[in-house]
């Protein structure tokens, strides 16, 4: 305050002495106003105050001692303070145990068992359609307060193409083993050339849905526990569902209307349909190949009109390249080589 007040006797602006100070201008009127203050209240202050309870260093440091030592190395301080205080022993709360670890970079994990660690999933690029899969399930309101139906989908990641789908009251891996059966048969896959993607759920780890898929050559792949972004194709799919105007407003009175509804949205999704993520075709033409004359149909159309007005563009035309690959989970480039490639890019 006395700094601020000599500020101001010179010349200076009580918005530019404040400022310097990290002080704002309502709090130094308001210090005016109380007639000065001993203690500096601000939470940014406090931060920077050593508590008055906080521990020694010397008891921060038994504390540590007894924490590494061959009694108590090998468990946390949950336990720690319970023991301790059998033995008629308090050094501190189990919260200051866990803090003051921390702050010694010793919170690792104890104890023989592996510290549970969940990795990216592999990456998988798909050239064509039928080498990838990712399926889900997603729930649909029903009528009844409390029940739902659920929608089996599985959809093609090169293609976009729902390839099987079906609705059902339950969720089961005996119902996800006969709907990829059905879809397998009907696409004629080839045995070890397909990989199945989807999340951890107990449909998607039965027992029933793993032997069928060992059977049929087909590769399991998992997402990460509760990381939705590991399976964003049929995430993506579900919210094109539920989102589109169509969308029936109330719940689902039956499951022959559940079933009604979705069988004409994936009619629309799979032929109807411009994806943007394929360069705007349709899934289904892309899954037959159909988007090779589709694209280069585009692609000439666009030359003409550039050629009879060449005044109006003003660069290359619109991209209508096919997208030659599909990748699902691909893994993050090194950062050296991903500012090389932005580089090179500019």
């Amino acid at each position: 305050m006395a700094l601020i007040r000599e500020a101001g006797a010179a010349g200076a602006r009580l918005e530019a002495a404040c400022a310097v100070l990290d002080v704002s201008p309502r709090t130094w009127q308001r210090w005016q106003a109380e007639g000065g203050v001993k203690v500096d209240g601000r939470h940014a202050a406090a931060q920077a105050r050593t508590p008055a309870n906080a521990l020694s260093p010397a008891e921060r440091q038994h504390l540590l001692g007894v924490a590494n030592s061959p009694e108590f190395a090998g468990q946390p301080p949950s336990q720690i303070v319970p023991r301790l205080a059998d033995r008629g022993e308090y050094l501190a709360s189990e919260a200051t145990f866990y803090r003051v670890l921390r702050a010694a970079d010793q919170r690792a994990h104890r104890g023989k068992a592996k510290a549970p660690s969940h990795h990216r999933p592999q990456a998988w690029v798909a050239t064509g359609p039928n080498q990838l899969w990712s399926w889900d399930i997603t729930y649909l309101a029903c009528a009844v307060a409390g029940l739902f139906f659920y929608l089996y989908l599985i959809l093609d990641v090169f293609s976009r193409k729902i390839v099987g789908w079906e609705i059902h009251t339950e969720q089961t891996s005996d119902h996800a083993a006969v709907l990829f059966r059905q879809a397998h048969l009907r696409e004629g896959v080839a045995a070890n050339t397909l990989v199945l993607h989807s999340d951890n759920g107990s449909p998607m780890k039965g027992a029933t849905l793993l032997v069928t898929l060992q059977r049929l050559g087909v590769v399991p792949s998992f997402s990460r526990p509760a990381v939705s972004n590991d399976n964003p194709y049929s995430e993506a799919l579900f919210k094109t569902c539920k989102y589109r105007p169509g969308f029936p407003e109330q719940p689902f009175a039956s499951l022959e209307q559940a079933r009604t509804w979705v069988a004409g949205f994936v009619r629309w999704y799979n032929d109807e349909h411009r994806h943007s993520g394929i360069r705007f075709v349709t899934p289904g033409e892309r899954h037959r190949g159909d988007d090779v004359g589709v694209l280069e149909q585009r692609k000439a159309l666009y030359e003409a009109a550039r050629q009879a007005h060449p005044e109006r563009w003003s660069g290359t035309i619109r991209n209508w390249e096919r997208p030659s690959s599909v990748s699902l989970n691909p893994s993050k480039p090194a950062p050296q080589k991903a500012q090389e490639e932005s580089q090179n890019t500019d």
